[in-house]
């Protein structure tokens, strides 16, 4: 990346490594607390509810010349959220206000960021996305690796000890986002600031892109909702086939692993294969993994059919990132970055509780059957949409 590559990077690594130590640590305060667990489902809510609301605002925000003052502000908005949750967190209602305050924070920074990478070169916009959702992802294994190293064997860690590390990581953060300069621009799609239209005007302008767009969002919402319901449910499917904790831990890891690796290699395989075509190869392959694994009963098949899928699902959502960078309209970029993170958080929201109402009766084959349709399904949507 040219502007500022590494700043950025550190700075987008520092706000997840954030955003994932401070939510658990939330949870683990409210437990602390003697709150039902029940309304953990509300403290997860929290973070999600607000950057929900208000994500198409931001985008449209930093499509006016904001991304570095969105950023700063974003990684301002972290500090003091994690500061609030040291001094004051003693309550149900103040652990729901500040995780709010955290989300919003965390959806400026990302939109941001993720803007100042689409205003790159074009022949690299693949590659630079593979590498910001790397370090993305990586943040957020290690920032959950510092609730381990710093609680010891007891069941509860020290959640004031977590949430002053929090600060800690939160003010690196924010003093990396203040000393990166605002890029020049050499964006397609970002033109003066007088001719950027409004959000209305934005949504309603004709666009021969229009469609494409609508399936990089049905894209990367399929994926998202696909990673988080294999996270849930390989438990079950452990249980199911008596395969031990431990081991499905392990399974877990290798697949996020191998998402994680795949990202690396972004650049050459669109050189190789173009974008298009590597949407809907990796949604159509991750779609068949999560068949086989639901017809799995091996530990080692299960592995290498995880690494299949972590690897598939790995690639989608950085390419989508980079098809709504160059295929949105003129000033929106921004824009339609923070319409596809909405699409994506209301997926979990809506997604994973409607395949949870049919899990009861086909069982934990029958959830990965369904998530296979869909993402096969969404891969023969990409592909009607090329044509």
């Amino acid at each position: 990346m040219r502007h500022q590559p590494w700043s950025l990077l550190f700075q987008a690594g520092f706000a997840q490594g954030t955003t994932f130590l401070i939510r658990p640590t939330s949870a683990y305060r409210a437990l602390e607390l003697g709150i039902d667990f029940a309304w953990l489902g509300f403290l997860a809510a929290a973070f999600s509810l607000l950057p929900s609301l208000i994500a198409t605002f931001v985008g449209h925000f930093v499509d006016r010349g904001n991304e570095h003052r969105t950023l700063v502000f974003g990684a301002s908005l972290t500090v003091l959220s994690a500061g609030g949750l040291v001094f004051w967190s003693s309550s149900l209602m103040l652990l729901l206000a500040w995780n709010s305050l955290l989300g919003l924070g965390f959806i400026c920074c990302v939109v941001s960021q993720q803007t100042l990478v689409a205003q790159g070169d074009p022949k690299t916009l693949d590659s630079n996305f593979g590498v910001l959702t790397f370090v993305g992802a990586l943040g957020q294994s290690l920032g959950p690796l510092a609730i381990t190293v710093f609680s010891g064997h007891s069941a509860f860690p020290d959640t004031t000890l977590l949430f002053v590390v929090g600060v800690c990581c939160a003010v690196v953060a924010l003093v990396l986002a203040i000393a990166m300069r605002s890029p020049g621009r050499v964006d397609r799609s970002i033109g003066h600031v007088s001719s950027r239209p409004s959000i209305w005007e934005a949504l309603r302008a004709p666009s021969r892109a229009r469609g494409r767009l609508l399936i990089a969002l049905v894209v990367s919402i399929a994926i998202l909702a696909a990673v988080d319901l294999l996270t849930v449910y390989l438990p079950a499917w452990g249980v199911e086939v008596g395969i031990s904790a431990t081991m499905v831990g392990v399974l877990l890891s290798v697949r996020s692993i191998a998402t994680m690796l795949s990202r690396l290699g972004l650049g050459a395989m669109v050189r190789v294969f173009g974008r298009s075509t590597l949407i809907i190869a990796s949604t159509l392959i991750a779609g068949i993994a999560v068949l086989l694994l639901g017809f799995t009963t091996n530990v080692l098949v299960a592995g290498m059919v995880l690494v299949v899928a972590g690897v598939a699902l790995g690639i989608g959502q950085p390419l989508t990132m980079a098809t709504v960078s160059l295929l949105a309209p003129p000033g929106t970029v921004g824009l339609w970055l923070s319409i596809r993170l909405t699409g994506n958080s209301l997926g979990l929201v809506l997604i994973p509780p409607a395949v949870g109402l049919v899990s009861g009766a086909l069982g934990v084959v029958g959830v990965f059957g369904i998530l296979a349709v869909t993402l096969a399904g969404v891969a023969g949507l990409a592909w009607a949409g090329r044509r």
